[in-house]
């Protein structure tokens, strides 16, 4: 296990040290500074913001739903949430040219329910496998 660890971390660095390496070498500065303030943006909107609002509904939803719906809700929460704020801009067109119609070609709603709808299986999946833990536990309780 430490070897095939040791061997993603490595595989790890590498990529990341090649893709500095494209970023340094293939773009301006000005292009750089971008890259710079969407990364501190991403993680001031994910620690600020996204990260405390998962945590509050999480501890909301455990206060009022039984805990096996409330496992399953946060998983589709942790899973669907980030998806479709990502997918925000790509839904609403934004960047759409209309001299260029190879950008934003797809029926991306489509997409995202099929996702939505893979987010609700699994949040059932884990609905059904706190509910199947507990029986388990009390029959050895009962034993």
């Amino acid at each position: 296990m430490r070897g095939v660890r040791g061997g993603l971390i490595g595989l790890g660095t590498v990529g990341m040290a090649y893709g500095a390496w494209l970023l340094l070498s293939r773009q301006d500065i000005g292009q750089i500074t971008e890259v710079v303030v969407w990364l501190a943006a991403a993680v001031v909107i994910h620690d600020g913001i996204l990260a405390p609002a998962v945590l509050a509904l999480g501890w909301l939803g455990g206060r009022l739903l039984p805990r096996a719906v409330a496992r399953g809700a946060v998983t589709v929460l942790v899973l669907l949430g980030p998806t479709v704020l990502v997918a925000i801009p790509v839904l609403g067109r934004f960047g759409a040219k209309p001299d260029n119609p190879t950008l934003l070609d797809r029926d991306y709603t489509q997409g995202l329910v099929v996702f939505a709808l893979l987010c609700v299986c699994a949040g059932v999946a884990v609905a059904l496998g706190e509910l199947r833990s507990r029986q388990r536990t009390v029959e050895e309780e009962q034993s």
